[in-house]
């Protein structure tokens, strides 16, 4: 193997990282993986990674990299002169992962139980509750994400980070009404991330 090989399909979370290597100019090599057509499910893509979600992100070595976090991260390191992370061991780099991890761990889990509902319980009866309640977890944890940014447009200032990535293509899923009333300054980071020129064959495929 001679560079990544990134696994994932078109407004899935994977366009974070295909965004983020875009604009640091990483070269990489897009495998699509859409469920609709079995990709995601059949043996090939299940020895790469047994859990079969996307993104997965493959390294030059062959290491298989999964988790949002743990790539956008790998590849801040990997690239120190990308800016998509503040450097290691920094307190601007302790307040990134914070909020990288906060964004993984609560918006993007909470999308996931807005939408499918019917997953997280065996009663049936019980999926419009739990799609009430994650849609009022994800309003208010974004607006927390927004508190965080400030004047922004991105979480570090003028640069898009990790971070930033992530929350992007998390907003592309919500109601855009729905998102700015959660968090203006979130839905104006969306808008920035998704203006810039760099970007536009990925924010095409990708919203």
């Amino acid at each position: 193997m001679t560079g990544y090989v990134l696994y994932g399909y078109a407004t899935a979370g994977s366009a974070a990282v295909e965004a983020a290597m875009v604009s640091a100019g990483i070269a990489f090599e897009f495998r699509d993986v859409n469920p609709e057509t079995g990709g995601l499910y059949d043996d090939a893509y299940r020895a790469v990674n047994p859990r079969q979600q996307v993104p997965t992100l493959v390294h030059p070595d062959g290491t298989v990299i999964t988790e949002l976090p743990a790539i956008l991260n790998h590849l801040a390191d990997a690239h120190p002169d990308s800016g998509l992370a503040p450097p290691p061991g920094s307190s601007a780099r302790a307040h990134h992962d914070r909020w990288l991890a906060f964004l993984h761990a609560n918006v993007y889990e909470g999308i996931l139980r807005m939408y499918y509902s019917e997953r997280y319980t065996d009663d049936p009866a019980g999926a419009e509750a739990i799609h009430t309640a994650a849609k009022a977890y994800v309003a208010r944890h974004l607006a927390l994400f927004g508190d965080a940014v400030g004047d922004g447009p991105y979480l570090g200032g003028d640069t898009p980070t990790g971070a930033d990535f992530l929350v992007w293509v998390v907003s592309t899923w919500l109601d855009p009404v729905e998102l700015k009333a959660a968090s203006p300054v979130v839905a104006a980071l969306m808008h920035a991330m998704s203006a810039r020129p760099e970007l536009a064959d990925v924010v095409a495929r990708n919203t």
